[in-house]
């Protein structure tokens, strides 16, 4: 867990299970996770042929921008500076990648596992 100031040069990329997704192919560097200084932020690292399913988040709000490579989201391909504001209780995805992406990720409220709900 990281606050404050961070470099993502020296932050390792670490395992990022979510239920449904390719796990061996997703990774995230942990930019904040303390809610007191702002919102949840990650990047994450999705390697190519990862796949993410159509899922909702009841109660947070979530924010995706491309920052590298090709992000798929329901079959359409979008390269960097592709930003997308997903609202709470609303179905996003499928995510998945190609040839693999790099993806800000932004929750402004603290990420809760059990928030996390296959809808595909």
């Amino acid at each position: 867990m990281a606050t404050g100031q961070v470099k993502t040069s020296e932050l390792q990329e670490i395992p990022f299970p979510i239920p449904g997704a390719t796990s061996d192919k997703l990774f995230a560097q942990i930019l904040n996770t303390d809610t007191n200084v702002g919102p949840v932020a990650a990047v994450l690292f999705m390697e190519a042929g990862c796949r993410i399913p159509a899922h909702i988040h009841h109660k947070t709000t979530e924010l995706l921008y491309v920052l590298e490579g090709d992000f798929i989201k329901k079959g359409i391909s979008y390269g960097p500076g592709a930003f997308f504001a997903n609202s709470a209780g609303q179905v996003h995805g499928p995510h998945e990648s190609r040839h693999g992406c790099k993806v800000l990720f932004v929750q402004p409220h603290e990420v809760d596992p059990s928030d996390f709900e296959i809808a595909d």
